[in-house]
């Protein structure tokens, strides 16, 4: 039952992340490409005020439930798991080292103006933005395969029925996946 609320935990903050980023990509940076600068300024610090909040917490809570499915599983499905909560950690890591200072310095252009090399300095957050896009659309993709994975041959059981003897209950013999753990094997306790 853990297994399987890790699992809908990381998906549910994966694919809310890898979904905001993905609608900012592809509507967004157009769109700050298309208006004046001075209103690509003014828009984009005053998104950062409520957008700082809800993609931290976005990172934080799919990297957390990644990491927790991935030590609570084994096998293939703790790579997968692990590889999707490091990449939403790489997705936290690039935002705070890299957009998050251009940040800053947007915040200030839009009561002031803009240095010389401002189109420059755009261009790197825009790389920076596609880099986390990709890392957080990655993670979820890993996670959408970890759900839809068969179980292991040997595993004793089959999550999609709760029929027979035995069924949803570990036979201590190899890889075991709990019942309805959506096809994940996880470890015996």
């Amino acid at each position: 039952m853990r297994v399987r609320l890790l699992q809908g935990l990381a998906l549910l903050a994966t694919g809310l992340l890898a979904g905001a980023f993905g609608y900012g990509a592809a509507n967004l940076v157009p769109t700050f490409d298309a208006v004046p600068l001075d209103m690509r300024l003014s828009f984009h610090a005053e998104l950062m005020k409520t957008n700082g909040i809800t993609m931290q917490a976005a990172m934080a809570v799919s990297t957390s439930a990644s990491l927790a499915l991935a030590a609570l599983t084994r096998g293939r499905a703790r790579v997968i798991a692990g590889a999707a909560g490091l990449l939403t950690l790489a997705s936290f890591l690039v935002t705070r080292l890299g957009n998050v200072p251009i940040n800053g310095r947007i915040k200030e252009w839009a009561v002031g103006s803009p240095p010389a090399d401002h189109a420059e300095i755009l261009r790197r957050w825009e790389l920076f933005n596609d880099l986390r896009t990709f890392t957080a659309l990655t993670a979820f993709v890993l996670l959408i395969v970890l759900l839809l994975r068969r179980p292991a041959a040997d595993s004793g059981t089959d999550p999609g029925t709760s029929t027979g003897a035995g069924a949803g209950t570990s036979t201590g013999t190899g890889p075991e996946t709990a019942a309805g753990a959506g096809n994940v094997p996880v470890r015996e306790s």
